[in-house]
C-alpha cells in the first residue's frame, strides 16, 4: 500500500509522518507545501501521478484564519480548488482520499455538540473555503473520508499551546477570551485516529468528527497550560468583543465524536492529552 501525505511540515502532517515512517508494510510519501504547491492547481494531478498513491491523506491547508479575510481568493484556491484537483485525481486513478476539515464550518449558534449531520453555516472565509473543499471531495472522490477537527495543537508549529507557553514565560499577565467554547485536539491523537481509520477492514465513506473529549473555553485552556507547565503569569478572562479579530469565530463549536468512537477509535480527554504533550516538551528540553 502506498500512502501520500500532504502538508507534512504542518502539525498533523508531522504527526502522521512520525507514525507512518516507522511502518515497513507501507510505502509512504511525505510532501510539504513547498513540494506540493497547492496554489498551483494546474499541476497537482501531474505531480500526484509521479507517486501513484493508493491513499492520499490531505492534511495541507490554508489555515491563517484572519489573513484569509483579505486573501479570500488564495484561501479558496488552496482549501477548495486544490481539494477538487486531488479528489479528481482519486476518481481518475482509483485512489482513496482522507481530507481534513474544521469545526469552523459551523456558525457557533448551537448549544450541544455538533454531529456530522448538523447544518453547516460558516461565518468566515476560512470556514467557507474549507466547506467548499468538503463538497469537492464528496463530489469527485469515489472513496473518501472527511475528518472535521478543532483547536489542533502540537509541540511544533504555530498554535495556541505554543503561543501560551511563550506568553506565560514572557509576561506577568495576559488576557484570554472566555466566551468561545470548543475542544482542543492533540495532533498526535488525530494522526493515530486517521491511521486506524485507513487500516479498518471496511472503508466507510463519510464525514467523521475528531477532537479530544470535553468542552472548554480558550481561557480554560490557557489556565490548564499554566497549571501543568507551572507558570506564574496571571490570566484574566475577557469577552470576544474585547479582543476583536478580522475573522469572526464560532461562539460554540464542540464536535460530537460518537460516530468515530463507534468505530473503535480512542478519543482521549483533552486534559490528559495536553499533559502528555507538555510532558514530551519537558523531556525534549531535558535531552537538549
Amino acid at each position: 500500500m502506498k500512502i501520500l501525505v500532504t502538508g507534512t511540515s504542518g502539525q498533523l502532517g508531522t504527526a502522521l509522518k512520525s507514525i507512518l515512517e516507522q511502518r515497513d508494510d507501507i510505502q509512504s510519501f511525505f510532501l510539504s507545501r513547498k513540494q506540493l504547491p497547492l496554489e498551483h492547481t494546474e499541476i497537482l494531478q501531474d505531480m500526484l501521478g509521479m507517486y501513484q498513491p493508493d491513499i492520499i491523506i490531505h492534511a495541507a491547508a490554508y489555515t491563517a484564519v484572519d489573513k484569509a479575510e483579505s486573501e479570500a481568493a488564495l484561501a479558496d484556491r488552496i482549501n477548495h480548488l486544490a481539494c477538487e484537483e486531488i479528489a479528481q485525481y482519486c476518481r481518475l486513478h482509483g485512489a482513496r482520499m482522507i481530507g481534513v476539515s474544521t469545526d469552523y464550518v459551523f456558525d457557533g449558534t448551537a448549544i450541544a455538540p455538533q454531529s456530522e449531520n448538523a447544518p453547516v453555516n460558516p461565518i468566515n472565509v476560512y470556514g467557507k473555503t474549507k466547506l467548499l473543499g468538503e463538497y469537492a471531495i464528496q463530489k469527485w472522490a469515489p472513496q473518501y473520508m472527511i475528518i472535521r477537527t478543532s483547536w489542533v495543537y502540537s509541540l511544533t508549529g504555530s498554535n495556541f499551546v505554543n503561543t501560551m507557553l511563550r506568553l506565560l514565560g514572557e509576561r506577568d499577565a495576559i488576557s484570554v477570551v472566555d466566551d468561545q467554547i470548543g475542544a482542543p485536539t492533540y495532533a498526535q491523537d488525530l494522526a493515530v485516529a486517521i491511521v486506524h481509520l485507513l487500516e479498518a477492514t471496511k472503508w466507510e465513506n463519510g464525514i467523521y468528527n475528531y477532537s479530544n473529549q470535553g468542552a472548554i473555553s480558550w481561557y480554560d485552556f490557557a489556565c490548564a497550560i499554566k497549571e501543568i507547565s507551572g507558570a506564574e503569569c496571571a490570566i484574566t478572562p475577557i469577552s470576544t468583543a474585547q479582543y476583536p479579530t478580522a475573522a469572526r469565530r464560532p461562539a460554540y463549536a464542540v464536535l460530537d465524536t460518537t460516530k468515530i468512537r463507534a468505530r473503535g477509535i480512542a478519543v482521549p480527554h483533552w486534559r490528559d492529552s495536553l499533559a502528555l504533550c507538555l510532558a514530551q516538551l519537558n523531556s525534549d528540553t531535558q535531552i537538549r
